[in-house]
C-alpha cells in the first residue's frame, strides 16, 4: 500500500454523512483545443452543448495549463507546478523509463479516500509502464491510449490526417508532431518513425492495436464508457476523469462528423467533442444528478496554430509561454451552485483542481499536502471577495520563462512587460515605463527559482521522478504484447 493511502485512510469520511453535500465530479480535458475553438470563447463552428454549458455555468477566462501535454496533466493530477512533480524537459513518449511517481498524491487518491468511485477514460500521458498507469495512481479503472494519438507508426495512421494517404512503413514524416528522425531515448521514450504500435489499454491489459480505422472511433467509445460509468455509479459519489485524445493531430473525427464544420478536420473534431459533452450533461440531467455534479471542461494547453487551432485573441501557440500556448478555454458547470452565465477573470490553473475538488468532497487530508494550487471553490461559487492566484509562474520544461501578478506579465528572457488587461495579445512592451513593476516581478521570479530552479531539474523543491528499469513498449512492432503486462501474452493483429 502506498504511504499516501495510509494517510488518506485516517481521514476517510463516511459517505452517508455527506451524501447530500458531496458532489460528483466530472473533469473533461480536451487535447490541443485552442482558446477560441469553441463557441463560448468565440469559435465560428456550432457547439450548442458547450454554449448551453457556459450559459448555465461559469467561464474561466484566465485559466492556465502548461505549454504541452505531459506537464499539464501532471499539474492537473497533483495540484502542483509540473516541474515540482514531473521534471521532464518536454513530454513523455512510448516506453519511457520515467513517469509520475507512484508515491505522488493524485486527485484520484484524494477523492477515493473520501469514498468516491474513480475512473480515467482516455489519454493519460504520465508514463506508459504499468507502474505509472492510472490504476496505480488512485483510479479504480482505466480505458484509453496512454499517450498521444500521434505516437505510433505512420503506416498505421499515426502521422497523417485521414484525408491524406498513409505513408509506407519506414517512411519519415515531414513537419508534423512525432515525425522525423528516429530517436530512442531510454529516459523519456521512443520518438520518430520507429515508435511502436499504439496500444488501447483497459486497466492493466492491452486490448487492442490502434490503427487508422480505430482512431475514428475513440471520441465515441470514450463517451459511451463515460455515460456507462455515470449510470453504474449514480448512487454514490464518483469522479470521472475524461481526457479525450481529440483534437490532437492527426485529426480523426468520427465519420459522422467528417466535413461537418465545412472548415477542417480539426474543427469537425471539435464539433464531435461538443457532441460528447452533450451526452455527458444530458445523462446527468436524465438521472437528476445535475444539481449535485460539478463538471469542468478544459484543454491541456493552447492550440497548435500550424494544425488549425484558433487562440484568438491570444498571441502564441502550443509549446510557448505566450498566452496562446498556456491559457485555455475553461467552463465550470454546477446548476444551482455556480451562477448561470457568470464569468471570472481571476487567475486560476489546472493545479487548483486537486485542492478544489478535495475541499468540495470534505477531504481533510488535502491540508496535509504541499501544494502549489489553491482551493478556488469560493471563486466558482461566487463568494464575495474570492480570489485566484496573486502570482503565477510560467514554466516550459525546466525553464522559468515568465511570471504574472495581477494584469502584469514579465517575459524574463527578453525583459518584456505586458499589461494583459489592456493588451491581451501581448503586442506592446511597456517595461521601460514601469521599471518598478519589472523589479517586483523579477523578485517573485527569484523566489520561485530558489524553490524549483531554472534551466535545471535539480532544485530543493523538485521531487523524485518515478523510474523503472528496462522499459519496454506495450506492443512490439510485430504485435506482441510485452511480457508480463497481460496475464497471458498474445499477439494483436
Amino acid at each position: 500500500m502506498k504511504p499516501l493511502l495510509l494517510l488518506l485512510s485516517s481521514f476517510t469520511l463516511l459517505h452517508s454523512a455527506f451524501a447530500a453535500e458531496t458532489p460528483n465530479i466530472v473533469l473533461i480535458n480536451i487535447d490541443d483545443l485552442g482558446y477560441a475553438d469553441i463557441g463560448p470563447f468565440g469559435a465560428k463552428i456550432s457547439t450548442p452543448h458547450l454554449d448551453r454549458m457556459a450559459k448555465e455555468g461559469m467561464k474561466l477566462t484566465n485559466h492556465y495549463a502548461a505549454p504541452v501535454c505531459t506537464p499539464s496533466r501532471a499539474a492537473m493530477m497533483t495540484g502542483c507546478y509540473p516541474k515540482r512533480v514531473l521534471p521532464v524537459p518536454h513530454v513523455l513518449f512510448p516506453a519511457a523509463a520515467v513517469g509520475l511517481s507512484p508515491n505522488a498524491t493524485t486527485v484520484a487518491e484524494v477523492l477515493k479516500g473520501a469514498g468516491y468511485a474513480t475512473t480515467c477514460i482516455g489519454k493519460w500521458h504520465l508514463g506508459d509502464q504499468p507502474e505509472f498507469l492510472p490504476t496505480n495512481q488512485g483510479f479504480d479503472s482505466y480505458y484509453g491510449i496512454p499517450y498521444s494519438n500521434d505516437m505510433g507508426p505512420g503506416a498505421e495512421g499515426s502521422k497523417s490526417n485521414p484525408d491524406q494517404p498513409l505513408p509506407k512503413a519506414g517512411a519519415k514524416g515531414k513537419g508534423k508532431a512525432g515525425a522525423g528522425k528516429a530517436d530512442a531515448e531510454p529516459e523519456t521514450g521512443i520518438k520518430g518513425p520507429t515508435q511502436p504500435p499504439l496500444p488501447l489499454v483497459e486497466d492493466h491489459n492491452v486490448v487492442e492495436r490502434v490503427k487508422a480505422e480505430q482512431q475514428h472511433t475513440f471520441t465515441r467509445r470514450y463517451t459511451e464508457r463515460a455515460v456507462k460509468f455515470i449510470r453504474e455509479h449514480q448512487k454514490k459519489p464518483f469522479f470521472l476523469y475524461l481526457p479525450h485524445n481529440a483534437v490532437h493531430f492527426p485529426h480523426y473525427p468520427h465519420q459522422d462528423f467528417m466535413g461537418k464544420s465545412g472548415i477542417s478536420l480539426q474543427k469537425d473534431w471539435a464539433m464531435e467533442v461538443d457532441w460528447s459533452v452533450g451526452q455527458v450533461l444530458d445523462t446527468l440531467r436524465e438521472l437528476k444528478l445535475d444539481s449535485n455534479t460539478l463538471v469542468i471542461f478544459t484543454s491541456d494547453n493552447g492550440g497548435p496554430l500550424n494544425q488549425g487551432a484558433d487562440n484568438t485573441p491570444l498571441r502564441g501557440s502550443k509549446g510557448s509561454t505566450l498566452e496562446g500556448g498556456i491559457r485555455v478555454c475553461t467552463i465550470a458547470w454546477w446548476p444551482g451552485k455556480i451562477a448561470a452565465g457568470s464569468k471570472t477573470n481571476e487567475i486560476t490553473a489546472h493545479m487548483d483542481w486537486l485542492p478544489t475538488f478535495g475541499e468540495l468532497a470534505h477531504c481533510k487530508s488535502v491540508g496535509e499536502l504541499k501544494l502549489d494550487g489553491k482551493d478556488i471553490s469560493p471563486v466558482l461559487l461566487g463568494q464575495k471577495g474570492a480570489s485566484g492566484h496573486d502570482v503565477f509562474y510560467y514554466y516550459m520544461g525546466f525553464n522559468l520563462q515568465a511570471v504574472r501578478s495581477g494584469p502584469w506579465k514579465l517575459h524574463l528572457g527578453k525583459g518584456e512587460l505586458y499589461n494583459l488587461d489592456e493588451d491581451i495579445g501581448e503586442a506592446k512592451n511597456v517595461a521601460a515605463e514601469h521599471a518598478d513593476i519589472v523589479a517586483q516581478l523579477e523578485k517573485h521570479a527569484e523566489t520561485m527559482k530558489a524553490d524549483l530552479g531554472d534551466k535545471t531539474k535539480d532544485a530543493p523543491g523538485v521531487r523524485e521522478l518515478g523510474r523503472v528499469e528496462n522499459p519496454q513498449p506495450l506492443i512490439s512492432a510485430d504485435g506482441t504484447v510485452r511480457e508480463g503486462f497481460n496475464k497471458i501474452a498474445k499477439t494483436l493483429p
